[in-house]
């Protein structure tokens, strides 16, 4: 079998969507802990966010792995639906959790859903923030900002501007909520697709994804409502 042909095979498939669901995990992870600078104050923000720019090549290479890595998990993700859907065309009228060992629960038939969201939410934060105001292409003077001699973009103004709206703060804690409940199926079923747990680690495992999905969704909720509310 050459390698495209098992790559479009289920298991191929699955196994695809679970190596780029914990890339895409330990992302969302890094730039969950890169927010939170926003606490030690606006400098430590804009000089992460620099030092972030300044890495040039490396900073585009990243980019564009995040990039295909997206494109792969949701490319994917939507033909394993896809093959349940044909396989199932009517779905049940009432949803129960199986449990073990499918660990099926609202969570894992909400993930084609929750996925789209987050996918869409993705290109409109990209938008608003790395290619918003002083962002590339886009190099407003009124938010850069000098740092110990060192002029760079002042995205902590931004976030502050972004954040001080309500409809803003509030729409983007809902879709980290969402992300908490991708990231409680996401994680169990990338770490079963690729055999990286036995049968009896499963229910284990399940709560460890939710314990990672709660603390990153919370991570990135934490900031937002704290500039909302004055707090800092």
């Amino acid at each position: 079998m050459s390698l495209t042909s098992h790559l479009n095979s289920p298991i191929g498939k699955k196994l695809v969507t679970g190596v780029t669901g914990l890339g895409l995990t330990f992302f969302v992870l890094m730039h969950m802990i890169g927010n939170l600078s926003m606490f030690s104050g606006d400098d430590a923000y804009n000089l992460y966010a620099h030092f972030l720019m300044s890495l040039g090549p490396l900073l585009y290479a990243v980019e564009l792995g995040l990039v295909v890595f997206f494109l792969a998990h949701a490319i994917n993700g939507v033909k394993i639906w896809m093959g349940k859907r044909k396989a199932r065309p009517q779905g049940y009228k009432v949803y129960k959790s199986a449990g073990k060992p499918s660990m099926q629960s609202s969570s894992s038939r909400s993930m084609i859903i929750t996925g789209i969201i987050l996918l869409v939410f993705l290109v409109f934060h990209l938008i608003s923030f790395k290619f918003g105001p002083g962002g590339p292409g886009n190099g407003d003077p009124a938010y850069l900002t000098t740092i110990d001699g060192v002029e760079m973009r002042d995205l902590a103004k931004l976030v502050r501007e972004k954040f001080a709206t309500g409809w803003y703060t509030w729409g983007y804690t809902a879709i980290m909520l969402l992300l908490v409940v991708h990231l409680r199926h996401g994680v169990w079923s990338a770490l079963q697709s690729l055999g990286a747990m036995r049968p009896s680690l499963s229910p284990a495992i399940y709560t460890i994804g939710g314990l990672i999905g709660l603390g990153i969704g919370l991570g990135f909720i934490v900031m937002p409502l704290a500039l909302y509310f004055g707090m800092i």
